[in-house]
């Protein structure tokens, strides 16, 4: 009885590392047949299947290639993302400066008596009068 429950609770390890390995595998990398084709293999045939991806269709080497992201995962990682936020944030510093500074000029051309700031009238266009 109890060889018996070893051996149904050893299948069951056997099918789901597989299967498991299986699915984790990217399937540019499978070997023999396609990744669908080991996922069903795996399911019809449980120990054989898992025994013939172990022997036939894992990916050669030791260890297998961590994923790749061609991006970083969140914006505050992404070096692009902040130098485009530093310039927005310089650029927007800038426009509120340049507001302030024009304000100011007009403000004072009110008080000279309707001067425009360049200390031209402001309906006169080129300068001359």
């Amino acid at each position: 009885m109890l060889f018996r429950v070893a051996l149904a609770v050893a299948v069951l390890v056997i099918f789901v590392y597989g299967l498991v390995d299986v699915i984790r595998t990217e399937g540019r990398l499978t070997r023999g047949i396609s990744k669908p084709a080991w996922i069903i293999v795996q399911i019809v045939l449980p120990v054989l299947g898992a025994v013939l991806w172990l022997l036939i269709g894992r990916p050669r080497g030791t260890a297998q290639p961590r994923p790749s992201y061609p991006h970083p995962t969140a914006p505050d990682d992404d070096p692009d993302f902040l130098r485009n936020l530093e310039a927005r944030r310089r650029n927007q510093a800038e426009a509120e400066r340049l507001k302030k500074l024009r304000d100011e000029l007009e403000s004072k051309a009110k008080e000279d008596g309707g001067k425009h700031p360049r200390g031209t009238d402001e309906h006169d266009t080129d300068g001359l009068k």
